[in-house]
């Protein structure tokens, strides 16, 4: 990664528009930090636990095009710090997303963690990848104990990226992260009832 998110992000159109609107002095210092070459153990821990991102493209006809891509908890690895994949499964076979790469792989991935209201934003160029093309990648991205038709993989060569903030993120849980929660609950639930059990058998 050679930029950080704001020199990508921050067009002469946004400059303008912060100056008009009181933000462009503090916007401009976050200009100037200092690039992070690659993913930190904070971004790796981060990826490593979605279920799901969005990815945006543009087609020729110059419109923006979000498309959301789920799979197992972990189903998009770090390749290493400057890179991230995944195996894209057969789907509505539209293409519009792979489409769009063909021709402008220049791509943004959002990626949010709805119980801590917590999102990263990815500027990436994306690279499509068949099957047949590289096995060795194909085992690093594979799924193990997770069923799926594999088409093709994509691969993201990151450009910068940035944590955004938690307004207007409302929390939300997977019935798997509830079940965990409330799962001290259920034991003392169940102790409880074989507590009564006994009771009743000595009575």
């Amino acid at each position: 990664m050679a930029k950080n998110f704001a020199e990508i992000a921050f067009t002469e159109a946004v400059k303008k528009l912060q100056e008009k609107h009181g933000s462009r002095k503090s916007y401009e210092r976050m200009e100037k930090f200092d690039v992070v070459n690659g993913l930190t153990s904070g971004e790796t821990t981060f990826i490593q636990n979605r279920d799901s991102f969005y990815l945006a493209s543009i087609g020729v006809k110059e419109f923006p095009y979000i498309q959301h891509r789920g799979g197992p908890k972990g189903f998009i690895k770090i390749i290493d710090s400057k890179r991230l994949g995944f195996i894209d499964f057969t789907g509505n076979k539209q293409y519009v997303s792979v489409g769009n790469i063909t021709t402008n792989n220049n791509v943004s991935l959002i990626m949010i963690d709805y119980p801590t209201r917590t999102r990263l934003k990815i500027f990436a160029k994306a690279e499509i990848v068949e099957l047949n093309d590289n096995p060795q990648l194909y085992d690093k991205l594979d799924l193990a104990d997770y069923k799926f038709r594999p088409e093709l993989m994509m691969v993201f060569h990151i450009e910068a990226y940035d944590w955004n903030c938690p307004q207007h993120i409302t929390p939300r849980y997977t019935v798997e992260e509830i079940n965990h929660a409330f799962l001290p609950q259920q034991d003392y639930i169940s102790k409880l009832e074989a507590e009564l059990k006994e009771l009743k058998r000595r009575i």
